[in-house]
């Protein structure tokens, strides 16, 4: 376990690439099977499931497509609450089935919001697929399917998470140390 600083935080390796290598593949292989016949829109949450999406796709057995949409609730280490969409989506939804790659989901109001947002374009279906769930956090009825880590309610970086828009860039998982 390697301990490191960014800012003015320290973090622990908390997940090791080869583990996230291991469920990013094993979530791959079941949404593969599930869809078989399908050709799924996955539908990248920016910033952070820019590196899950690259990685999952890769590791997909079946055709799909994928698009992204920034959307931002975080300050700092935590959610502000409120989700503004920045850039969204320019694909026909009709009839497709859309699979969102979120990096976290926690309380599940950002995943509310999008569903009821791209229900509007008249999807086939919508599923939630993230790299990393809160349970605990959870505040909306909303049940992803697919879901590579469920973790505690600690705040962690690295594989595409960050601190303050920094470390982003760690194969690792870290998880803040209280000081």
């Amino acid at each position: 376990m390697s301990i490191i600083k960014v800012k003015d935080k320290s973090f622990k390796t908390s997940i090791t690439e080869a583990e996230i290598k291991e469920r990013v593949k094993a979530v791959a292989q079941q949404i593969s099977k599930d869809m078989e016949g399908k050709n799924p829109l996955l539908l990248g949450v920016l910033n952070g499931a820019f590196i899950f999406a690259a990685d999952l796709i890769r590791e997909m057995t079946i055709p799909c497509e994928i698009s992204f949409v920034k959307l931002a609730s975080y300050q700092g280490t935590t959610s502000t609450g409120k989700i503004k969409e920045v850039f969204g989506i320019n694909e026909d939804l009709t009839n497709r089935t859309v699979i969102i790659v979120e990096d976290i989901v926690e309380s599940g109001l950002t995943m509310k919001q999008m569903i009821e947002s791209l229900g509007t374009r008249n999807p086939e279906s919508i599923h939630i697929c993230t790299l990393f769930f809160k349970p605990s956090k959870l505040k909306e009825n909303i049940h992803p399917e697919y879901v590579a880590f469920s973790i505690p309610d600690d705040f962690i970086l690295g594989y595409g998470l960050d601190y303050d828009q920094q470390a982003r860039g760690l194969k690792d998982i870290y998880t803040i140390i209280d000081e």
